[in-house]
């Protein structure tokens, strides 16, 4: 099958988050045998148009806007240009069976060229906008964009119950709507290798993501109040010579002051994606937030059993008594303690640590959500003969 994924500002050539998302996702449909061309704004004035990976995707950079790096709340009007593009490569060349879109504006620029050739559109939102009065610029708001996509394209795929949830509550039909959870690389993530250097007589308590208040590592550094002999290890925010002006490791520091734990206290910064297993692999539990499931995902990879909060994406991706421990949202009392009791329960956590490692394998491996996404693909393939009638 000859499959479009259509990612403007995340490419696969990039490194974390998304980025990483639309590489492994590609690599993994690859290996399934497809022809897997990847689209995405250039960025770079002097990186080659076409680029091949080691696992043979084509990335295709089309210049749309300035050729530099821009915020992706700015590319909306550039979508126009790089639907038009798309639109004369695929009539003009190679012409894909289904187009995958990740973000919102790829999916508007998908929809604009797909329709024209007439090639079904499948949609990742990845994350949804705010509210309707969410400005960006002069038009609709961001969720209103989101609201049509979500009805035009052929299929939606949502990474777990919650976001199939708020698709349904902005207007998505739901029989438009699978869920397909996010996967996680096991062969880069696992637990053997090198490990970041710790003292052996301290336990390491980790957490990784963006130093901003909604991920909850205020109440990571209040809980470890409740854990007297272990330390706390935050991985993630700026780099590392930024910390300093940054603000959120700024009020983390401050709160480890005011909460006597600075001493057991360390930030790390932004670390390079290869990096980051030798970190999980030197911890003895993460905390995961609610909006973190990556992070997990690797960790559990890494055979780290996990300490959560019992809402959002963690209660489908943690078992809880099984891989982990989750606990009420909020609430450093009940997260220092569920701590302080794993860290004292060796056995405990080499269950979790071996059962987290089983379900990473079996149930997020990207084989397994390249094959259910392929399974969409294939149930909106569409034959010659319909392609006409389409055209008639």
């Amino acid at each position: 099958m000859r499959i479009a994924m259509i990612s403007e500002h995340a490419s696969p050539l990039g490194g974390g988050g998304r980025h990483a998302h639309v590489a492994d996702l590609s690599d993994a449909l690859a290996a399934l045998g497809n022809d897997v061309h990847v689209y995405t704004r250039r960025e770079d004035p002097d990186v080659a148009e076409v680029v091949v990976t080691a696992s043979g995707v084509r990335v295709i950079h089309v210049t749309a806007g300035p050729a530099r790096p821009m915020p992706s709340d700015l590319l909306l009007p550039y979508m126009g240009e790089f639907a038009r593009l798309l639109g004369e490569r695929w009539r003009d060349g190679w012409m894909p069976d289904v187009a995958h879109a990740h973000y919102w504006t790829s999916g508007l620029a998908a929809v604009t060229a797909a329709k024209r050739v007439g090639v079904p559109v499948v949609q990742s939102f990845h994350e949804l906008g705010g509210s309707d009065s969410e400005s960006i610029g002069q038009g609709p708001s961001r969720a209103e964009y989101e609201r049509a996509l979500g009805r035009a394209v052929d299929r939606v795929v949502a990474q777990n119950q919650d976001e199939f949830r708020d698709l349904v509550r902005i207007g998505v039909p739901r029989a438009n709507l699978t869920v397909v959870p996010a996967g996680v690389d096991s062969e880069w993530f696992t637990p053997d290798g090198p490990a970041v250097q710790r003292d052996p007589e301290r336990p390491r308590i980790l957490s990784v993501g963006r130093l901003v208040e909604r991920k909850g590592f205020g109440d990571v550094v209040q809980a470890m109040r409740y854990v007297p002999n272990a330390e706390v290890v935050m991985v993630g925010g700026p780099p590392p010579e930024e910390l300093t002006a940054d603000p959120g490791a700024r009020l983390l520091r401050s709160m480890a002051e005011q909460f006597h734990v600075a001493d057991r206290f360390r930030l790390v910064g932004a670390v390079p994606l290869g990096d980051l297993p030798s970190w999980y692999r030197s911890a003895d539990v993460l905390i995961a937030s609610p909006w973190e499931e990556q992070s997990a995902l690797e960790a559990m990879a890494c055979g780290v059993p996990i300490i959560g909060s019992a809402e959002g994406i963690l209660s489908e991706t943690v078992v809880d008594g099984l891989t982990g421990d989750l606990v009420p949202a909020r609430d450093p009392r009940a997260l220092g303690g569920a701590l302080r009791r794993l860290i004292n329960d060796r056995v405990r956590r080499f269950t979790y640590a071996t059962a987290a490692l089983d379900r990473a394998r079996q149930a997020y491996s990207w084989k397994r959500v390249a094959d259910q996404v392929g399974s969409i693909y294939a149930s909106l393939r569409r034959t010659p003969a319909t392609i006409a009638e389409d055209a008639v």
